[in-house]
């Protein structure tokens, strides 16, 4: 399997486990504040990140060179997560998973600006039929839905947090200089819990943390080792091997994977019609596939 395709499959389950962070964080959102939730977060996911980089290729200071970088990355994702879940206390898991659909776009703005990256008509295309498939699917194939939307508090906070996430996938390539993923990701990750826990202590401090509800910390620790861990490395893995544009294109497969969760969580299950949708994705996913050229 090429570096590419391996790219490739990293984004694919990446979409499938960010779904998931939709679905599971809307039953929590009201439960705890989201600055206290991402610290947390953040703290498990880092002990994760950094036993998988002590046991690989070591935690050496040497490999933490202008640390500026980290921050600036740590900042970037860390306002998406708080962002985000400050976003579902109000906004449907399908609302904010169609906002979602646009970092694509997004990140091949930041992609020209900071790295000069060119999007190719074929890949212009394929952005543009996977943003209309990933429409239909949240819009359950009614055009009525799309007509009526709203956009609420809630929407208009997850397009910042949508922006945040666009822009830290082409800092990713700017910003490497050679470390490996997992060292790269939990210097990211340790830099977020400083400046969250320096913007949010008294959030942190007035939590009650033994009075949390039992589902705040299961659906937390599905946050931080597979919603957080696992696709911080994933989406390091690709954007290291993919275009900017490429990475976040999976995107638009995360509206289908939230029906899919919200279907498992028995929130009921899309009329037919949204099958039309999903090919859709499908088919902008199989473009970029062939614009390897």
């Amino acid at each position: 399997m090429s570096e590419a395709a391996r790219g490739h499959l990293a984004m694919l389950t990446f979409s499938a486990l960010v779904a998931g962070s939709f679905s599971f964080g809307k039953t929590i959102a009201n439960a705890i504040d989201p600055v206290a939730l991402t610290a947390l977060r953040f703290a498990l996911a880092g002990v994760v990140i950094g036993a998988a980089a002590a046991l690989g290729p070591g935690l050496g200071l040497h490999r933490f060179r202008a640390p500026w970088r980290f921050g600036v990355l740590g900042a970037l994702f860390a306002s998406y997560f708080v962002l985000m879940f400050e976003a579902l206390k109000t906004a449907p898991p399908v609302s904010t998973a169609a906002i979602f659909t646009l970092t694509p776009l997004m990140s091949a703005g930041f992609g020209w600006l900071l790295l000069r990256q060119r999007t190719t008509a074929r890949m212009g295309l394929a952005l543009a039929i996977g943003a209309t498939g990933a429409l239909w699917v949240v819009f359950r194939g009614d055009p009525a839905a799309l007509i009526a939307l709203d956009i609420g508090r809630g929407e208009a906070i997850f397009f910042v947090a949508a922006a945040c996430h666009a822009a830290y996938t082409p800092l990713v390539r700017k910003f490497n200089r050679g470390e490996p993923a997992v060292v790269f990701i939990f210097g990211m990750m340790m830099a977020a819990l400083l400046l969250l826990g320096l913007y949010g202590w008294p959030a942190i401090g007035a939590t009650d943390w033994a009075a949390l509800p039992a589902r705040v910390w299961w659906v937390t620790l599905y946050l931080a080792i597979f919603a957080s861990a696992a696709t911080f490395v994933l989406l390091q893995y690709a954007a290291l091997r993919l275009p900017s544009a490429k990475v976040m294109a999976y995107t638009y497969l995360t509206p289908s994977w939230v029906i899919g969760w919200e279907i498992v969580l028995g929130n009921g299950a899309p009329r037919g019609l949204v099958l039309g949708g999903i090919a859709l994705t499908g088919v902008a996913l199989g473009l970029l596939l062939k614009d390897e050229g």
